[in-house]
């Protein structure tokens, strides 16, 4: 029996990366539901790899009518869920990180609408279909707690979704519904291809292998691991509180 048997999840960003590493973990723990994104090849894809118990719903999540197409359409199909993982965010196409003196008004709101904005609404939205005693689980990021060179709003973002995974739990707390935060470190996924060009991308990965204390990059399925765990009643203690999984990245220091 799967520590998710016949659990519903809901999976934003679901179609790739770590989204596509989470919703394929809770598969395997016995799990249906739904993954959303916003490219319909990749979506098409994904729920074919996942089989007949996830549906694919394309939606952008700083829509609000496209997040209550997701919970309600998710419900009609599968009803109440019990897992939601807020994981869409992440780089904006076509607005490249950079520092202050280089940063609009327009590309700081689209930041902040993709990593913090729409991850209040998803969970606002999603409240009516959840069941009491729901786990919510905010993908954050290692980079809430450290500074790297032009990701000072999407750190900082990050940094809100701690917080907010806490203040979520409070205001929850009269319908036993968990908030908790997943932060990946450093992960191997096709996000590395919009950082830099293709003939970089080999030496910005083991860039981030050198300073990950484990010595080597994350792979999607050790986030979707983790999140099993927030997902499942072995977590059923742990409310409010924030995951690493990041290969010691954060804690660990390599400097000599």
């Amino acid at each position: 029996m799967g520590k998710l048997k016949n659990k519903v999840t809901v999976v934003t960003g679901g179609n790739s990366g770590i989204g596509f590493g989470i919703a394929e973990a809770f598969r395997n723990e016995g799990a249906v539901g739904t993954i959303t994104g916003r490219n319909q090849a990749t979506l098409n894809s994904s729920v074919s790899a996942l089989g007949n118990d996830f549906i694919g719903i394309k939606g952008d999540v700083t829509n609000i009518s496209d997040l209550e197409d997701i919970f309600k359409t998710t419900f009609e199909k599968f009803g109440k869920i019990d897992a939601l993982v807020v994981n869409a965010g992440g780089i904006v196409d076509g607005v490249p990180m950079a520092a202050i003196d280089q940063v609009t008004e327009d590309n700081y709101d689209r930041y902040m609408d993709l990593n913090l904005k729409s991850a209040y609404f998803t969970v606002q939205k999603s409240l009516p279909y959840l069941n009491d005693g729901a786990s919510v689980i905010l993908i954050g990021s290692s980079a809430a707690h450290r500074a790297a060179p032009g990701m000072t709003i999407y750190s900082a973002a990050k940094a809100a979704i701690i917080s907010l995974a806490k203040g979520l739990s409070l205001d929850l707390l009269s319908r036993r519904i968990r908030v908790n935060t997943l932060s990946p470190g450093s992960i191997d996924t096709p996000v590395f291809g919009k950082i830099v060009p293709p003939e970089q991308l080999e030496q910005l990965k083991q860039i981030w292998k050198d300073i990950t204390p484990v010595g080597r990059q994350g792979l999607p399925s050790d986030i979707g691991n983790a999140a099993v765990f927030l997902a499942s009643d072995d977590s059923a203690f742990i409310v409010g509180t924030e995951i690493l999984s990041d290969g010691g990245l954060t804690n660990i220091s390599l400097m000599k």
